[in-house]
């Protein structure tokens, strides 16, 4: 089964392609040689495949402008080249990975100054930290349990989540072996509650849509001396939601790495309580007979991910903000321009939290539909990809993905095919 945008939880309110992202400034704002990263030269030396300077070209597969933002099926985001530089470091030694990630870990909660008694790992992504965190909390630091999984003999074997949170993610909780117990209010959740519960868990983009909210979930969970974890993957900006959560109680929190931390796209955050982030590490890699040893996390993600929350810390993030405006004003005012086009701008409430631009036009004057736009943009040269909105018609688009002067190209690609197709 193949899941649509509209199924993400990083396209989750209301636009097809939104989400919370990745920070690609103007020249001014990028870190010291981070302007022309994207045209450095090939390697001297260099020969055989990449010796072109553009391995997808050698591929055969097309480069994309992107505008729906940091999307894992376009590769989420693109890591600055002090990321990559010290990635680069990590590969030319040998060191033992569970050394690293505690160390890391450590750095990682006093970059974020997490309360006391919390820690951090590195994950193969927000995914792995839901499945790896869910397997501690189930396991313990037993060594049978954590071997038998998903054989759920001898342990708890329920999660409860509320119906207007369940997403395809949550199959990172199945994959464990628990039950799902899905309710929809308060009085549901009290009913639910018994022995066989695990723990509560949250998915953060959908807290306007369920009853019970953020604050109460956990503080429900704590009543019942359950843990309650939480999806954060694409909860960032605001930067302080790094934190914002543990402060709150959550006893874990799983964050995507390569969206607006920019780290590499492959790697992820498990914050929480020492304990459980212990445990989790029990669950993973490179521990071998484990539910998680796919899940496997290089010593290259770990240090490139510490690196990527200590710039993504120092961050201008107001100045990003309103360089992300600007660029959707400049393709606003260009398609305005054309009879028949409106637009409107919104900032979701919580995760994808950047401004996004809606695009519509009256269908007298425009004679295609969105999707018919949205795919002649992903035909031109260069390909764009901006998608076309299954609620309430009209395209829809960030500009946190895109590079400096990219939004020229966007406005001048659009307003060529909808003035051809214009009454």
């Amino acid at each position: 089964m193949f899941f649509t945008h509209d199924a993400n939880r990083r396209s989750f309110l209301g636009t097809l392609g939104t989400a919370a992202g990745a920070l690609f400034a103007p020249a001014k704002l990028f870190g010291k040689g981070e302007a022309a990263a994207a045209a450095s030269p090939t390697p001297a030396g260099l020969t055989g495949f990449g010796a072109t300077g553009n391995v997808y070209e050698e591929l055969g597969v097309t480069t994309v402008i992107n505008g729906e933002g940091t999307m894992t099926v376009l590769g989420g985001s693109l890591m600055r080249p002090e990321v990559e530089e010290v990635m680069s470091m990590a590969g030319r030694h040998f060191v033992p990975i569970l050394d690293l990630e505690v160390a890391a870990g450590k750095h990682i909660a006093e970059l974020l100054k997490l309360p006391d008694g919390y820690g951090a790992i590195v994950t193969s992504g927000a995914a792995a930290a839901m499945q790896s965190g869910l397997a501690g909390i189930l396991t313990g630091n037993n060594e049978k349990f954590i071997q038998q999984l998903p054989d759920l003999t001898g342990m708890k074997s329920e999660v409860i989540i509320q119906k207007s949170h369940r997403n395809p993610f949550d199959h990172q909780l199945r994959s464990t072996g628990i039950k799902l117990v899905v309710i929809e209010n308060r009085e549901e959740l009290s009913r639910a509650i018994n022995p066989k519960t695990a723990m509560l868990h949250f998915s953060n983009f959908a807290n306007a849509a369920g009853q019970i909210k953020v604050d109460e979930w956990v503080k429900i969970a704590h009543e019942h001396n359950l843990p309650a974890f939480i999806d954060a993957a694409a909860d960032t900006p605001p930067v302080s939601h790094l934190w914002d959560y543990a402060h709150m109680g959550y006893d874990l929190i799983a964050f995507s790495g390569g969206k607006a931390i920019r780290g590499p796209q492959c790697a992820g955050l498990l914050v929480g309580k020492k304990d459980l982030v212990d445990y989790a590490l029990l669950n993973n890699s490179p521990h071998e007979d484990t539910l998680g040893r796919s899940q496997k996390v290089g010593k290259e993600e770990i240090v490139g991910m510490v690196k990527a929350l200590e710039l993504y810390l120092a961050e201008d993030h107001e100045a990003l903000n309103t360089e992300w405006q600007r660029r959707l004003d400049y393709i606003s005012s260009a398609v305005k321009a054309i009879p028949g086009v409106s637009t409107e701008f919104s900032v979701p409430d919580v995760a994808n939290h950047v401004p996004h631009l809606r695009i519509t036009w009256d269908a007298q004057r425009v004679s295609a539909t969105p999707a018919e736009v949205s795919a002649a943009l992903k035909q031109s040269k260069p390909s764009i990809i901006i998608g076309a909105s299954e609620h309430g018609g009209g395209l829809s688009m960030n500009s946190f993905m895109l590079k400096p002067g990219e939004e020229k190209i966007i406005a001048s690609s659009l307003t060529q095919i909808l003035k051809a197709r214009a009454a």
